[in-house]
């Protein structure tokens, strides 16, 4: 039924009021009364209007909600390929950069066993010959596809020629540099530097169909190892081979027992003249008193001589020997040299012992001096050194604050044949600032990037 609309209304009062059905102030009444509910009606719709759009609002809502999870995913996926970029360039950077410490320092594990330096040696020059043999075949570094330029196989044959040649000179450079500075606190550093050149220059080559066959790779990595191993093993065998092991000690006895026997004849020298002259104003029993006591004298003479010509003979016969120049950084800074003397058959044991608990860190040793008179050459070092001791008043002590170069030159005057190692690997005392340098990156990196976390 449909509702009926206020004019119709009045028109319908109007005939009613004509007829005589109702009176005009029923008519009023009931006009005003329409006019209230009209008038509390619109108030209604004004008041629940929200009411009336609930379901528009959620819907709304729902949709903004979408939008703005789609949005923080977006933010997280964003974060997480830019943590991942950070990280693999952390990584990378630190093959190249010695002072980054994100490659961890690891435990080089040999690949090699050979007895000797020159064994090593002619390994490596094995492996040079077998990477120009692959090369001169055509199996190390190498195009794909037969290029034509213009229309011409010949020019596509010369253009991949010359690709060829550039890649093998890139990649031959940076292996070449990594086998230069190669070292013990560094090696895996530089595996992996030249592991990255074969990727990188491979992937960049992709287009012109350029490649290094991982053969290749292989015998540059077995150079480098190779040539990380002949350093390590010429200096161990220098070290066993090196006779600086005799036992201070021992020395310092043999030449305590030398004086004393020195000095103890001429104790008895001295007492013997004395008791003679003695005698010769005696008489009685006072002069048979000093023939006993002369005669007790003559023959404790004739046995402190005898131990005096035995020490002295001793000492003679064991002159040569082997001077020792070595540093010890960790434990008494740059510059600080210890040179002595040992007659010991295996001189590193006596460099062992001074690196023991009385210091923190191991000796290196830098030259290891053999001669026939060890004892003078030592002897000619102090005194050159003397006023550069560091110990001015207990002159036993054989530290003296000089370069290397110094005790070189006056040692070669002396010594012509003598060796010097100049780099002091002191790798105790370097492994333990690196371990506090990572200590104290780590801690910085808290506040840097190891607050970032992995996800958000």
């Amino acid at each position: 039924m449909e509702q009926s609309s206020p004019e119709a209304l009045i028109s319908v009062l109007i005939i009613l009021v004509l007829a005589g059905v109702i009176s005009i102030s029923v008519i009023i009444k009931l006009r005003k009364s329409l006019k209230d509910k009209e008038t509390s009606l619109a108030e209604l719709q004004e008041r629940f209007a929200p009411v009336l759009d609930v379901e528009a609002e959620v819907h709304e809502q729902k949709q903004e909600k979408k939008r703005l999870e789609s949005q923080i995913e977006e933010v997280r996926a964003s974060y997480r390929d830019k943590r991942q970029l950070l990280d693999s360039l952390l990584k990378e950077v630190a093959i190249y950069d010695e002072q980054i410490e994100s490659a961890e320092l690891g435990f080089y594990k040999p690949h090699f066993s050979f007895d000797t330096p020159e064994r090593y040696k002619e390994e490596i020059q094995a492996v040079r010959s077998q990477q120009k043999e692959l090369i001169s075949k055509g199996g190390g570094i190498f195009c794909r596809t037969e290029w034509t330029v213009e229309g011409s196989r010949a020019k596509g044959k010369a253009l991949s020629k010359k690709a060829v040649k550039i890649t093998a000179r890139a990649f031959n450079n940076e292996c070449d540099a990594a086998i230069v500075s190669v070292s013990w606190n560094n090696i895996q550093r530089m595996e992996q530097r030249i592991q990255k050149a074969f990727d990188s220059i491979n992937k960049l080559n992709e287009t012109n169909q350029v490649v290094i066959d991982p053969s290749y790779l292989n015998l540059k990595l077995q150079e480098l190892q190779l040539a990380f191993e002949y350093v390590e093993k010429k200096q161990a065998v220098k070290e066993e081979q090196a006779e600086i092991r005799s036992q201070m000690r021992e020395e310092a006895k043999l030449d305590q027992e030398k004086e004393q026997a020195v000095k103890e004849e001429e104790r008895f020298t001295k007492l013997l003249t004395k008791a003679k002259e003695q005698a010769n104003k005696a008489a009685g029993d006072k002069l048979a008193a000093l023939n006993e006591q002369i005669a007790k004298l003559d023959e404790e003479l004739r046995l402190a001589h005898e131990k005096s010509e035995r020490a002295l003979s001793m000492a003679q016969q064991t002159k040569s020997g082997h001077v020792y120049v070595i540093s010890n950084i960790g434990s008494f800074g740059k510059d600080v040299y210890k040179i002595g003397m040992t007659r010991r058959l295996e001189p590193l044991d006596r460099v062992k012992e001074l690196g023991d608990a009385s210091v923190p860190f191991i000796f290196d040793v830098h030259a290891m001096i053999y001669c026939d008179d060890a004892p003078a050459l030592e002897s000619t070092l102090h005194r050159v050194f003397d006023e550069r001791r560091l110990n001015l008043v207990n002159t036993r002590k054989e530290f003296f604050h000089v370069t290397l170069d110094e005790i070189k030159n006056e040692a070669l005057n002396l010594a012509p044949e003598a060796e010097f190692v100049f780099t002091a690997e002191a790798r105790d005392y370097h492994e333990s600032q690196s371990i506090l340098e990572q200590r104290k990156d780590k801690k910085k990196r808290i506040n840097s990037v190891d607050m970032l976390p992995a996800e958000i």
